[in-house]
């Protein structure tokens, strides 16, 4: 009987590390496979050249690859729509947590993930059909489709991830540290002020890190509303063209082999980057607040 039962939980092992495994192994082939098609480019032009060149044409005689308008592009939709969903998606949460009724945390709770779930292209087509003109009207700008009308469907994109995520941690703080905040004569908000939302720290800053990078890395809903000039922005009511949209937009034009096709690939390369530097710092700022709020507590 204990040998059958070893034999299992080896079974069960070697199933799991299978898994991850195969898991670790496509991700670092798909990685591998993006740095041989994007490096070359690095030939042709410089790295310095590359991220801080101001003029993008790499289909003119002679081309140009400088991507630096597209990060900035890239940051200003990132920072811009953080900046929305944050505090919504923060908010939003500690309301579920700790102000909303069980009743209504119930019924709200599943219609907040359920928009996490909405297609990227959906949000794309009402940002391009319904809050463009919106803005065109009301502002006076000669396009609705810009940097702002990005942000505003990246925020609406990220606000379920955050307010998810955010809300987990803060239901999961200890009953006990609630209740012993309170006995000892502190407020509901003091207690949510100085208790909970230092215990859940780490669980809310993973969440606005993922929702940052989902922002940053998202491409249908910036191809269609970013309005895709290739150009640095100097208001949120310029168009612009973050990186995934020029990847998307031109993959399909860019000759196998080519320059043109080999720099898109070296986008991909900084995206890629960009995006692993969020998840470090998720995990860099979880661990870090996880050991502080387990020797406060």
């Amino acid at each position: 009987m204990f040998k059958d039962r070893q034999q299992r939980e080896r079974l069960i092992r070697s199933l799991f590390f299978g898994i991850a495994l195969a898991s670790i192994t496509i991700l670092s082939l798909i990685v591998l496979f993006l740095f041989m098609e994007g490096v070359p480019i690095f030939k042709v032009v410089s790295v310095t050249d590359f991220l801080f060149g101001k003029s993008w044409y790499p289909t003119s005689d002679p081309p140009d690859f400088g991507i630096f308008p597209l990060i900035v592009a890239s940051i200003s939709v990132t920072l811009l729509s953080s900046a929305l969903a944050i505090p919504l998606g923060v908010m939003t949460a500690i309301y579920l947590a700790e102000i909303a009724s069980f009743k209504f945390r119930e019924v709200v709770k599943p219609i907040v993930e359920l928009l996490a779930a909405l297609p990227s292209v959906v949000i794309g087509f009402f940002g391009m059909v319904v809050v463009a003109p919106f803005l065109q009207s009301v502002f006076d700008i000669p396009t609705g489709l810009n940097l702002f009308n990005a942000s505003l469907m990246l925020a609406f994109m990220s606000i379920p991830t955050i307010c998810s995520i955010s809300e987990d941690a803060i239901y999961s703080v200890s009953q006990e540290i609630k209740e012993a905040s309170l006995a000892l004569g502190a407020t509901h908000w003091q207690t949510i002020h100085r208790v909970i939302i230092p215990a859940s720290l780490s669980g809310i800053t993973t969440a606005i890190i993922l929702g940052m990078s989902r922002a940053i890395g998202e491409t249908m809903v910036v191809l269609m509303v970013a309005g895709g000039a290739t150009l640095i922005p100097t208001s949120i009511f310029d168009p612009v063209r973050p990186m995934p949209a020029s990847i998307a937009a031109e993959m399909a034009e860019a000759p196998f082999g080519g320059n043109h096709y080999h720099a898109l690939f070296a986008i991909g390369i900084v995206l890629f980057c960009f995006t692993l530097v969020f998840n470090i710092i998720a995990e860099h700022v979880a661990h870090k607040y996880r050991q502080v709020g387990s020797a406060t507590l």
